[in-house]
């Protein structure tokens, strides 16, 4: 009796893995071809001279060698941090408030909730070309408000090196979206009793939304400050359309970099080292904010908080 238990158990257990493999296997083949299929190629070519109409030729660690002597990469490095230190925290404390103020329980709720996430599904193109219209130092909307209001003449937002990385900081403000979503949903699944037994004992809003809010989101917030890192350091589209990189390199962002050395100059092997350097650097950056993060994070079911 026991041995046809057993039996039957294993024939579960062999079915079940076979379903697994089965409705895995899409994935795992499209991650193949599709994802590390070309990073194991682009790593290999990162070591040679490839222009895509010859073969590659093997170069060893010259790409890489030639990174750090190169004055364009050192520019697109420090204004891509300049903007990721910027971005993060302001897309993180912005999406957190929107999301406090989108949980409450009023008239009309829904329709704001689809109103701040409508953006996130629009082409970055179009947006690129509303946020340029926008904020043109001549004719914009916010720099005719300025003057408006206070009758001072707006910044040259994306025409100021010193005011061009804030200007596209500003424009996250369309691609808050989904992380405003995920901060909502981590809002609405905290208990109210913690709430109504905090308030009895005199707690403050403030103090409630600090001592009890903040500690229980934590996680998300840990979440959805490495997403917003890795997005950070991706910055493309806004730049390409409105600025190429200008005023002065002032907005020569790393991927801009690599996508011109790729794709206007065809020196594979340099872009691919390139694309490598800036993987090490996302890398490196979330394994540190996950180590920090391991005594300020708190999680419901940890036993050392």
């Amino acid at each position: 009796m026991a041995a046809a238990v057993s039996s039957k158990a294993k024939g579960e257990r062999r079915r079940e893995e076979r379903a697994f493999w089965l409705f895995i296997s899409p994935w795992v083949v499209g991650f193949i071809c599709f994802v590390g299929g070309p990073m194991v190629a682009s790593l290999f070519i990162s070591f040679t001279s490839y222009n895509v109409i010859e073969a590659p030729e093997w170069l060893g660690f010259s790409n890489y060698a030639g990174l750090f002597n190169d004055n364009l990469f050192f520019q697109s490095l420090k204004v891509t941090a300049l903007y990721v230190v910027m971005a993060v925290p302001f897309t993180i404390i912005v999406s957190l408030l929107l999301a406090v103020l989108l949980n409450f329980k009023v008239k009309g709720q829904s329709f704001f909730r689809t109103i701040y996430y409508a953006p996130t599904i629009v082409s970055g193109v179009s947006i690129a070309f509303l946020w340029s219209w926008l904020l043109n130092p001549d004719f914009g909307v916010v720099n005719s408000l300025i003057y408006q209001l206070i009758g001072v003449k707006g910044p040259g937002w994306f025409t100021s090196t010193a005011w061009v990385v804030p200007s596209f900081v500003l424009m996250r403000f369309t691609a808050l979206g989904s992380t405003v979503v995920i901060f909502l949903a981590s809002l609405q699944s905290l208990p109210d009793e913690l709430y109504e037994a905090a308030a009895i004992d005199g707690a403050g809003r403030m103090t409630r939304f600090f001592n009890i809010t903040i500690p229980l989101i934590s996680p998300v917030i840990l979440f959805n400050s490495i997403v917003t890192l890795i997005h950070s350091f991706q910055i493309f589209t806004e730049a390409y359309v409105i600025t190429k990189g200008g005023p002065e390199w002032g907005s020569f962002f790393y991927i801009l970099y690599l996508f011109d050395t790729a794709f206007a100059q065809f020196r594979m092997g340099y872009a691919s080292a390139q694309a490598w350097i800036l993987f090490i650097i996302i890398f490196a950056l979330t394994m540190l904010s996950l180590w920090i993060s391991r005594k300020a994070v708190h999680y419901e079911y940890d036993n050392k908080h």
